[in-house]
């Protein structure tokens, strides 16, 4: 047998599966092939969307179920025995696994991360591939599992129900790291897990696998909202059954072994602390979720709950760590043993990409001075000062801006979807109260059909809060626009979220991620895959920040005049929010984003009369550096196109050697080049070639037209019998219609007008085979792209 012929699937068959099954493994249990880990990165383009590339490793090998211990790398016979090494080495590097393989069928390259002895790396023949337990030991030498008691606690299984559902490469690493952690006897451990990637899925196997394991035997499980509550115990933590309880009454039942409770139900400034009624060892494991807010701080609330129970061990959720002078996560948990990060989720397609349309108001800008003798609405003088934009809505009302605010929303929605849902942050809770009695007025004919279209959902609103489960339900058309402050910042999840709008004066970086990472999970079942930004107060200049770890891909500032009713056809990039929480909290200790819902009303100064504009408007776009660049489609095209090629000479010999054009087109689409909308600024009669020299290297463009008329006039075909000249004429004109990828698929042999000549394959034997037929097809090719200038 010639492996040389062999495709990469043959090898894998018939040589590389049997030295995995001979070595022992298991193949039901152990050997994972095909496996893709990540979902392909959205990109966005005016209101195309596209999946980019998933990652896959042709096999990963597991110890025990979610226990991935070894990865292996196929490449065809044409490859040289170590050439998929770098690859796998990568993709070991993100799932954290110490055993590396890359194979042509002839044997296998060896890569052991935990070699010191000048063998990290080595060949090895088809019949020495490792058994499970040798790589095991790789593996409790690479985690440093030391002794028989760690090592038990470690393969205690993942739960299970018969869904099929598993964890995600990054929960699974999560996971694992904690119970090797905790098996090892860490007390203090802290995951950092952006918003949207599912911590409690995380803390609920964790918990699981622990308390199976009989390492950890009560286990109390602290949030701070009503609403996070409800949703742990009706999701995956049902699944203790009759072992958990929610904590709701001072009344304490010591009768199981998991604890779900607020921190506020175990403690208040009321009566005696209820936690209190627990031994100070009933607890051998304490889960603080959204660990950034009480428990940083050391005279919080949160803080004498955990210092009284202080032998247990403590595990820190949260999205956003917080360290300050005089607040530190890292303080008291230590450093995270895992972070998974926004941008991270986004580039791996499991969070959605966000763009921003970022709106100045010249009152904003310059700021408001009062004319000498200016009366308020009550008939007061105005204080003869400047008003700035961290005025508006806190100290002084301008009816004008919150109408004009109105109406730039208003416009968004009409051009985008009038039943998107939507999150406007306000200042404070009078500033929701009046931008829902702006929007209500702009929309006056949906609000008229339905008086939920707009609704304000603060603390202090009792209808408003009864509401809020039908605003994060997909299912739910009402209500629509949610007007709220602090209370929708953190909490529940609002899914179907699409536009987020901040006219609040947000300042903690803690709360921007908070409010930005509310959006950033997927519902492509309602059409949910990006979301918009609209920012009125300049607010995300914190994407700019170091501490901001996921980067807009444009920003579009607006015009007075521009209607945003069409704001969605320009072309933009990237990612964000959603929403919530559940309830008033009376406990000053309690943070909601960095500040308490507001609830006392503050007397401000209501002004009308004011002329407000909107001015600047540009188009920003992440340059290759990582910086914001203001740049047009043609030029972003252009950045990420000779960042690849470099030089129209590189460009075309890379597209002239290709086997197939399509798949430097999907290249360049999973890149975020849409060839789509470049037709719509350049023109749907060139294809993507033309589209990609023109742009990137400012060659004159011809229309598919053009190039199939010249290819007709240099009447190359005459080397070829009547029929095949037939065929390729007719493939010209199927070119000049529809475009290169469709004359590249033997599809099109059955289609008009080609079917009239024959069967495809008779049309195949008038080349005399179908390797004559696919180097005729070459030919013509290189004819139609040849003198390009």
């Amino acid at each position: 047998m010639n492996k040389k012929n062999l495709s990469e699937s043959d090898i894998k068959a018939k040589f590389i599966t049997p030295a995995i099954l001979k070595s022992g493994w298991d193949e039901l249990t152990q050997i994972g092939r095909e496996i893709f880990f990540t979902d392909g990165r959205i990109y966005v383009k005016g209101k195309l969307t596209a999946r980019g590339k998933r990652k896959f490793a042709d096999y990963i090998l597991y110890y025990k179920p979610n226990v991935p211990i070894a990865i292996i790398e196929a490449k065809d016979n044409s490859h040289t025995l170590k050439s998929g090494i770098q690859q796998a080495l990568g993709y070991a590097n993100t799932l954290d696994i110490p055993c590396v393989f890359s194979s042509n069928g002839e044997g296998f390259y060896f890569h052991n991360k935990t070699a010191t002895n000048g063998e990290i790396e080595k060949e090895l023949s088809l019949d020495e591939f490792p058994s499970p337990e040798a790589l095991w030991e790789i593996y409790k030498k690479y985690k440093g599992i030391e002794n028989l008691k760690v090592e038990e606690v470690v393969k205690q299984d993942y739960f299970q129900n018969g869904s099929g559902r598993s964890p995600r490469y990054y929960q699974q690493i999560a996971i694992n790291r904690t119970i090797e952690a905790v098996a090892k006897g860490l007390t203090r451990i802290l995951l950092v897990m952006a918003t949207g990637t599912g911590k409690t899925y995380t803390a609920f196997q964790i918990i699981y696998r622990l308390w199976k394991s009989g390492s950890k035997k009560r286990i109390l499980f602290l949030a701070d909202r009503t609403a996070l509550l409800d949703q742990t115990a009706r999701g995956d933590f049902r699944h203790f059954k009759d072992a958990l309880t929610v904590i709701k009454h001072k009344k304490i039942d010591k009768a199981y072994n998991v604890y779900l409770a607020l921190y506020q139900g175990l403690s208040d400034n009321k009566s005696e602390d209820a936690y209190k009624q627990f031994s100070r060892d009933f607890f051998d494991l304490i889960i603080i979720d959204e660990c950034h807010r009480g428990s940083a701080k050391e005279d919080s609330k949160w803080r004498e709950i955990l210092e009284y129970f202080n032998k247990a061990t403590h595990i820190g959720l949260t999205a956003t760590p917080k360290e300050t002078t005089e607040v530190s996560n890292i303080d008291y948990f230590g450093e995270p043993i895992y972070s998974y990060s926004l941008k991270q989720g986004i580039d791996d397609g499991f969070l959605a990409p966000y763009k921003v349309v970022k709106i100045t108001l010249d009152i904003d800008a310059e700021g408001w001075r009062p004319p000498k003798g200016f009366l308020d609405k009550n008939g007061k003088t105005v204080e003869d000062r400047i008003y700035s934009r961290t005025d508006f809505d806190k100290n002084i009302i301008v009816e004008e801006r919150r109408a004009i605010v109105a109406e730039k929303i208003s416009e968004f929605l009409k051009g985008y979807d009038r039943f998107a849902k939507t999150i406007v942050f306000c200042i404070d809770i009078e500033h929701a109260e009046g931008m829902r009695t702006a929007l209500a007025n702009a929309n006056s004919d949906l609000f008229a059909h339905n008086n939920k279209y707009v609704m304000q959902i603060t603390g202090d609103n009792d209808e408003g809060k009864r509401e809020l489960d039908n605003f994060i339900n997909p299912q739910e058309s009402y209500p629509v626009i949610a007007t709220t402050s602090k209370l929708m910042t953190t909490g529940v999840d609002a899914q179907t979220c699409k536009l987020i709008v901040l006219d609040s004066n947000i300042g903690s970086m803690t709360e921007f991620k908070q409010i930005i990472g509310r959006g950033t999970r997927i519902n492509e079942e309602f059409g949910k895959t990006y979301f918009t930004i609209m920012d009125f107060r300049n607010v995300t200049n914190l994407f700019a920040d170091p501490d901001f770890d996921g980067d807009p891909v444009m920003i579009k500032q607006v015009s007075e005049d521009e209607d945003l009713s069409d704001v969605e056809e320009e072309v933009i990039d990237e990612t964000i929010t959603d929403i919530l929480d559940g309830e008033v909290i009376d406990f000053p200790q309690v943070e909601a984003g960095g500040e308490i819902e507001e609830n006392m009303r503050r007397e401000k100064v209501r002004v009308d009369g004011v002329q407000v504009k909107i001015v600047n408007e540009r188009v920003q776009y992440l340059g290759s550096d990582g910086k914001i660049i203001t740049e047009s489609l043609s030029d972003y095209t252009k950045s990420n196109i000779t960042k690849q090629y470099q030089t129209l000479e590189k460009f075309l010999s890379y597209w002239n050697s290709a086997e197939k054009k399509e798949a430097i087109i999907q290249e360049l689409e999973e890149q975020g080049i849409f060839f789509e909308a470049l037709k719509e600024e350049v023109g749907k009669d060139f294809d993507p070639f033309d589209l990609i020299c023109h742009l990137a290297f400012e060659a004159k463009p011809l229309t598919r037209k053009e190039r199939a008329n010249n290819v007709k006039k240099r009447n190359y075909f005459t080397k070829y019998g009547d029929k095949a000249q037939a065929v390729l004429n007719s493939l010209l004109d199927k070119y000049a219609e529809e475009g290169l990828l469709t004359i590249e698929s033997t599809e099109v042999l059955r289609l008009d007008p080609l079917n009239k000549l024959g069967t495809p394959i008779e049309l195949i034997k008038a080349f005399g085979g179908k390797s004559r037929y696919l180097q005729a097809l070459k030919e013509l090719e290189t004819e139609l792209y040849s003198g390009i200038a």
